[in-house]
């Protein structure tokens, strides 16, 4: 592990920024001006994955607003969770399950945006500088915003590494590219159908870790993780030694066990996302529970 450090510069008058990271996203007050601004950044690496598994907890932003999924991210944090991934809530989710559907309509309904997960992604950055940082997307908000500004801002904000989940590898240069240039990870999902061919692609490609999925279908909480899982990671190990994540329908202890026999990390999504649906008003203890009791089964 080593402590990696950038000194920023941004220039951007007529944007207001928020504190600490400055990360340039206009949020109120058109017309002030910030001309020049430097920023120093310093954390530890990200993804060290020192635990097996570690914990990779998913929330989509803005469900039920901005503030709670704050709340529910830094509980997370203090009860052991690794890695964050920042879900950027989406009008046509189509990889994702009725639990994280529902909560994507939710966030939309406060008009929840990629700025905003970003300027939230930063917040959350002041306060951590050890747990890793994922902007889980689909492509359109990133091309809306633009790939370079994109990958720009989102270094600037603390963001350390990104997954789209509609983006093929096999289309992925410009975005390796811009990502590369500005020091962000790059996470791509692999499948139990994934070719050989492919999985090799995959592996060349990305960098902080590779997703598996542990089954086809959409996201959701399942009863047992198949034996494609551990088939998957098997093969996936033959071309790269990158930690192996494995995610999609993990919600429970004994299933967060099993996947650490085989993989480094176990991301566990539609679980916490429905505690966060189910427990109004308790949102972030609920979820700092849930994931004392994951970790609790898995060391």
């Amino acid at each position: 592990m080593y402590i990696r450090r950038a000194i920023l510069t941004w220039e951007a008058p007529g944007w207001i920024f928020p504190p600490f990271f400055w990360i340039g996203l206009p949020l109120a007050s058109a017309g002030l001006l910030q001309d020049r601004l430097e920023v120093v950044y310093s954390l530890t690496m990200p993804f060290h994955f020192e635990d097996k598994p570690s914990l990779i907890a998913y929330v989509t932003c803005g469900d039920p607003d901005l503030a709670t999924t704050r709340e529910v991210i830094l509980a997370a944090i203090d009860a052991g969770a690794s890695v964050i991934e920042l879900g950027v809530p989406f009008s046509d989710p189509l990889a994702d399950g009725p639990v994280i559907q529902r909560a994507s309509e939710r966030a939309l309904k406060h008009a929840t945006s990629l700025q905003h997960v970003l300027t939230l992604a930063a917040e959350i950055r002041e306060h951590s500088q050890s747990v890793g940082l994922v902007i889980f997307s689909y492509l359109n908000p990133i091309l809306r915003m633009g790939l370079a500004k994109f990958c720009q801002v989102a270094r600037l904000a603390g963001i350390d590494g990104t997954l789209i989940t509609d983006l093929p590898v096999e289309e992925s240069a410009e975005y390796l590219r811009e990502a590369r240039k500005h020091d962000l990870a790059t996470i791509f999902l692999a499948a139990p159908t994934s070719t050989d061919r492919r999985l090799k692609l995959i592996a060349d490609v990305s960098t902080g870790f590779i997703y598996a999925i542990s089954r086809t279908g959409v996201t959701g909480a399942r009863q047992q993780i198949t034996g494609d899982a551990r088939v998957l990671v098997k093969r996936i190990r033959r071309f790269t030694k990158l930690p192996i994540a494995v995610g999609f329908g993990i919600s429970t202890p004994a299933q967060f066990a099993a996947v650490g026999k085989f993989a480094e990390g176990a991301v566990v999504g539609s679980a916490i996302v429905q505690l966060i649906e189910q427990n109004p008003g308790r949102e972030a203890a609920t979820v700092a529970k849930f994931v004392s009791q994951l970790l609790a089964v898995g060391s």
